[in-house]
């Protein structure tokens, strides 16, 4: 197994291990073996902030709270580790933007930030206004005061994240400085975060544009001279993901969870049949992330009208309500107006409540995914099969911290003592080591049947499945013959009743 393609780790360094040197000890204890890499979500100075370290102050520090660049340096000698470039904005808490604040265009840094007249100068008409695409409701600007004069700042999700104009010198004066404080501390990819709205242009939707690609080609340059690859942060239609993968190292599979979800609750594998057709193989697969489940990335184009997606209208609703109800109704009070910080493309909900906590068919979903070719990246909170916090999310009213749970110490060990963790991990370990996995991928999906393998000349791993009653057998053949490593046969009762028996001698 090439180490680079092992699967990974996605994390908050302060919601896993507490901070860098916590999530390390994890990963060299009761995680060993699982990882060839982790995904540490902004743990940049604050990693606290109102989007969850997605608005740094400082981009190029690594929050004292959390640790140091060394401790990076250490995660990253046992394996990958991807950081994200928050490619689009800044705080609006930043020394940079605050010198704008005060100074206004005396500022050297007012270049770097973005209002309506910098991409509209000569004003823009209520067709310009309506075209632009933005991931929540609204138009994205924000009445800002800099130097005295009231301001229409460009601020594409939040008004706490103001946007930086990659047309001028000082924003990528900045961006290198991240970039080379994350490389030379052995960061070896790259996530490039709300990249997609960074090209902003009169007469266009202001998305992926073609100076959004030329933006990425320049970070890919200054990525690869530096030893890092780049993964590219999009939710948009399927086509689109296909087009993009051809110009990158990487993308995100974004339309295999809500595919997997559907053929659970469905019992219908036809349209994960046609994706896995035409999906890129340069992918990063999930599940779940730190965001919720993107539904946009199965749906028509809404950039193209008439093209449609992988699934239909009916389908997807129904995927919708399937999630809501399988959850108890607790994703609807996550999701859309319910809550703040809100994306219109997404359901908040953790992947474990997506299928009603049946253990069986969350490790079968999990399975499919270590299966499908790509890098997998498993999210903590899916990772130790989390159930929607509801009790964090009522504190914050930010509806993707359903999905965001602090774990303690002792909860991180209560949780891998569970059955479905404990399989998750030993599938995990699996796919990290097997010579397979360099091998030849197939894929036979029929009706509500399927079977995934890998093979080389010496040696198989093959997963069959039925999603009509969530039956599968991964299994592996070697010299010796085949060798069952997880079956639905592990959640049967006698399975369970061993299980405690061996707890109690252990004990």
């Amino acid at each position: 197994m090439t180490l680079s393609h092992g699967p990974q780790l996605i994390t908050y360094a302060d919601r896993l291990g507490g901070d860098l040197r916590g999530l390390d000890r994890l990963l060299d204890g009761p995680l060993a073996g699982a990882f060839s890499g982790v995904h540490v979500l902004p743990y940049y100075r604050p990693f606290d902030g109102v989007d969850a370290g997605f608005d740094p102050e400082d981009h190029a520090v690594v929050d004292p709270r959390l640790g140091t660049w060394e401790d990076v340096r250490a995660l990253s000698e046992r394996g990958v580790v991807m950081s994200d470039v928050i490619v689009n904005h800044v705080s609006s808490r930043s020394d940079q933007f605050q010198d704008v604040v005060e100074k206004g265009d005396a500022s050297p840094w007012a270049p770097m930030f973005l209002t309506l007249s910098s991409v509209f100068p000569d004003g823009a008409t209520e067709a310009d206004l309506a075209r632009i695409y933005r991931p929540r409701p609204g138009l994205p600007f924000t009445t800002m005061t800099l130097g005295g004069e009231p301001r229409l700042v460009w601020t594409t999700f939040t008004p706490e994240q103001v946007d930086i104009d990659l047309r001028t010198d000082e924003a990528w004066d900045y961006l290198t400085s991240v970039i080379d404080a994350l490389t030379g501390a052995g960061v070896s990819m790259l996530r490039l975060d709300a990249v997609g709205y960074s090209g902003k242009e009169a007469g266009t939707d202001c998305f992926m544009t073609a100076s959004t690609q030329a933006y990425v080609d320049r970070i890919l340059e200054l990525a690869h001279a530096r030893g890092a690859s780049v993964l590219l942060e999009i939710h948009g239609h399927y086509l689109q993901q296909v087009e993009i993968a051809r110009t990158v190292d990487y993308v995100y599979d974004f339309a295999l969870p809500p595919l997997v979800l559907h053929a659970l609750h469905a019992r219908d594998l036809g349209p994960l049949a046609h994706w896995m057709q035409v999906r890129p193989t340069n992918a990063v697969t999930v599940l779940d992330t730190h965001d919720g489940i993107g539904i946009v990335d199965v749906g028509p184009n809404d950039l193209r009208p008439g093209e449609p997606g992988l699934l239909g209208a009916e389908q997807i609703d129904a995927l919708v309500e399937s999630i809501h109800d399988a959850g108890g109704g607790a994703s609807r009070l996550a999701t859309g107006a319910a809550a703040s910080n809100l994306d219109l493309y997404q359901v908040n909900c953790t992947f474990y409540d997506a299928l009603g906590r049946d253990d069986r068919r969350y490790l079968l979903a999990r399975l499919i995914q270590l299966m499908v070719p790509g890098i997998p990246q498993v999210y903590y909170v899916g990772l130790l099969a989390g159930e929607n916090d509801m009790e964090l999310f009522t504190r914050t009213g930010v509806g993707r911290d359903i999905n965001r749970t602090y774990y303690t110490g002792p909860d991180v060990e209560e949780h891998l003592r569970r059955p479905v963790v404990a399989l998750q991990l030993e599938a995990l370990r699996l796919r990290a080591s097997h010579p397979a996995f360099d091998g030849e991928f197939t894929c036979e999906l029929d009706g509500t049947r399927g079977v995934l393998a890998w093979t080389t000349p010496d040696a198989r791993v093959q997963l069959g499945f039925d999603v009509a009653d969530a039956s599968f057998v991964l299994a592996v053949r070697g010299s010796d013959g085949w060798r069952t490593v997880v079956s639905d046969g592990d959640f049967s009762p006698m399975a369970e009743a061993a299980r405690r028996a061996a707890a109690e001698v252990g004990a």
